[in-house]
């Protein structure tokens, strides 16, 4: 695919402020331009990062998302509308429609995928810089193992309640995640947006530090970064830049040192697991399975509570007390239970062969 080259039109009138800030100027929105990025997740963070970034002319960007809209994501998830939820549309799919709008000079494509050690590498494919937006700590070990393994920068980030965490890692000048944080918290100890709430001004801080040290390594200005980890306090105004050079110093970690990549390798992966605390389970079968959504809405419609709805991403059906959502590529998410053996035997009894 050849590289978009921006116009004399874009840089003197798009992009004008932009270049007018000095450190990036006409050169480095030229590189801007020349980028590739991979978003990892389009939620409240990604969303704003990802937007971000379309305005200030990234070249090329791909969405990953596994998961659709609800109306509770209105609240904090600035690309999507009532429109996107009465579609059922994916929040990849969504967020691209919208992006393009914004930007039609920039690539953008998306895909419905719950990223995993089996596809991240393909999906990852000629990307400069990897973009956290996911919500849970093995899909950032994820990243985090091929970050290190291909010497590609990412951008971690993470928020919950008025409360965030950002940091730049560059495999090789600063600590991977590992180092910092070596094993994730227990889900007992790891509050979700779910349980302890979360607030869009927040998000918005903590997004807005992400896509500008994302500007910085895009623009080539790897002297300014931040190598620190950043905690901010959207509600108390406090933000705390901690130094975590002693965790690479210590020179054990099984990432970045040892080289284990257990989760890029697939030693470490859940294929079933809960959602962010939603009181749902995202089934993922093992194997490709085709997936004709009118043939199974047929089978369904019987014992579902009302209508079955599909379109060309997915198909709902309300039946008693669960919400299950069938994606393309075979995932299921239910909802209405936080019991991983009860998830896959509605996925058997309902989607299955």
């Amino acid at each position: 695919m050849a590289e978009y080259a921006p116009s004399s039109l874009d840089l003197e009138d798009r992009y004008s402020r932009q270049m007018l800030f000095e450190p990036i100027g006409v050169e480095g929105q030229r590189k801007l331009a020349s980028a590739r990025v991979l978003m990892i997740g389009c939620g409240a963070l990604g969303t704003n990062v990802v937007q971000t970034l379309v305005r200030a002319g990234v070249g090329y960007v791909r969405i990953c998302d596994r998961d659709y809209i609800e109306r509770n994501n209105l609240q904090r998830q600035q690309l999507f509308d009532e429109d996107d939820l009465a579609q059922n549309f994916p929040k990849a799919v969504a967020a691209t429609r919208k992006l393009r709008l914004i930007n039609s000079t920039v690539t953008i494509e998306s895909e419905v995928v719950d990223v995993n050690h089996r596809n991240i590498e393909r999906l990852s494919e000629g990307a400069d810089l990897l973009l956290d937006g996911t919500d849970n700590f093995e899909a950032r070990y994820l990243m985090n193992d091929l970050a290190v393994k291909t010497n590609r920068p990412w951008i971690y980030g993470a928020v919950i309640g008025a409360s965030g965490l950002v940091m730049p890692i560059v495999p090789g000048e600063t600590p991977c995640l590992r180092c910092v944080f070596d094993h994730a918290p227990p889900p007992e100890l790891n509050p979700t947006c779910d349980t302890a709430g979360v607030i869009g001004p927040a998000v918005n801080i903590v997004a807005a530090f992400q896509a500008v040290e994302a500007i910085k390594l895009l623009c080539g200005k790897r002297d300014a970064l931040n190598r620190q980890l950043m905690s901010i306090d959207a509600w108390t105004g406090r933000v705390v830049n901690l130094n975590v050079d002693a965790s690479q110093d210590a020179q054990s970690c099984a990432c970045c040192v040892l080289r284990d990549f257990a989760y890029l390798d697939g030693r470490k992966v859940s294929v079933i697991d809960a959602l962010c605390g939603r009181n749902a389970v995202q089934v993922q079968p093992g194997g490709k399975r085709e997936i004709d959504f009118t043939v199974i809405a047929k089978k369904v419609e019987p014992v579902a509570d009302g209508k079955v709805t599909h379109n060309a991403y997915l198909l709902k059906a309300c039946i008693g007390e669960y919400v299950l959502t069938l994606f393309a590529d075979g995932r299921a998410i239910v909802q209405g239970t936080d019991d991983v053996d009860k998830a896959k035997t509605l996925y058997a009894k309902y989607f299955g062969a």
